[in-house]
């Protein structure tokens, strides 16, 4: 499949920096903290899913957080993601800051229940999948099944994690819907808004 159809919009620039030096990286890893801070894309998701099945090895009864600021990206990049914190030992606690939107939003409210963090002043973003039709007939039909498929598995994964019906997430992502903490709080994206590490119960 094609980047172009396993994507979700980007809502920020696309000229994101790639990331932090790896020194950072590598400071906060020791930590058990994995940064999430751009565009969802394979070899980030790459470098995320090796870091879960690093830490998830060092040690399967800690947790792992997972700090995400991003405006969203490929599908397929973030369900692997996605597949490699539900398959690990750990519980993977999620924290927003900054924005979470499309991707980024489904991957927040894909960490273990009641480790799912909010910071007061970050936003949330749900809409619909979308892709590229261009091509021939047949393309354009087989472009759309996927992208509905991908609307379905997605909105059904959302609907457990928030405790929301199939039918009002499929409501609600029908354009783009944007969540104050507060909102995405009460809605059921996180389970918690923390303003300092203690609220988050980190030891």
């Amino acid at each position: 499949m094609s980047d172009t159809l396993a994507t979700m919009p980007v809502m920020a620039g696309e000229d994101a920096p790639a990331g932090m030096p790896d020194p950072i990286f590598n400071r906060l890893l020791k930590d058990r903290i994995i940064w999430m801070g751009e565009e969802v894309k394979d070899e980030m998701a790459n470098r995320i899913c090796a870091q879960l099945l690093m830490l998830a090895a060092e040690d399967p009864k800690k947790d792992i957080w997972l700090y995400i600021n991003s405006p969203g990206g490929s599908i397929t990049a973030g369900m692997a993601i996605y597949d490699t914190m539900q398959l690990i030992e750990p519980d993977v606690a999620t924290v927003g800051l900054g924005m979470c939107a499309s991707m980024g939003q489904f991957l927040l409210s894909s960490g273990t229940k009641g480790k799912r963090f909010l910071t007061s002043h970050a936003r949330v973003l749900m809409h619909q999948p979308s892709g590229g039709i261009g091509g021939t007939t047949t393309d354009v039909r087989i472009n759309a099944e996927l992208i509905m498929d991908m609307k379905k598995t997605m909105s059904e994964l959302t609907a457990e994690q928030t405790g929301h019906t199939v039918e009002e997430i499929y409501r609600d992502n029908e354009y783009d819907h944007w969540f104050t903490a507060q909102e995405a709080l009460e809605y059921g994206f996180v389970d918690k808004i923390i303003t300092t590490r203690d609220s988050m119960g980190r030891e």
